[in-house]
């Protein structure tokens, strides 16, 4: 059996983005956009911007974002600040602690 991490997963599907983990917790709750959006208390359009990468949250986005799904606070920072340098082409890596 082969061994699938992160860098294989990497290969595979391309860089881990906040969007895409967002549109990927909503989905494994089996949430429409306009559900997700009430929950996370913004509209569907600003949704569907943050699921599609078109907006990156900032940090304290990001936290209210973790908050508001139960989910651990620094991964989805983590998240937001990575594709903000990818954005910027500041090639350095945001790891937690």
């Amino acid at each position: 059996m082969k061994n699938y991490g992160t860098k294989e997963l990497r290969q595979d599907f391309g860089e881990l983005t906040f969007g895409l983990a967002l549109e990927s917790h909503r989905l494994s709750e089996e949430m429409t956009l306009r559900e997700f959006s009430q929950i996370l208390g913004i509209s569907v359009p600003s949704l569907s911007d943050l699921e599609k990468g078109r907006r990156i949250p900032s940090p304290s986005r990001a936290l209210e974002i973790a908050q508001k799904i139960g989910e651990p606070e620094a991964y989805w920072i983590q998240l937001a600040l990575q594709d903000k340098f990818r954005e910027e082409e500041i090639d350095l890596i945001v790891t937690v602690a």
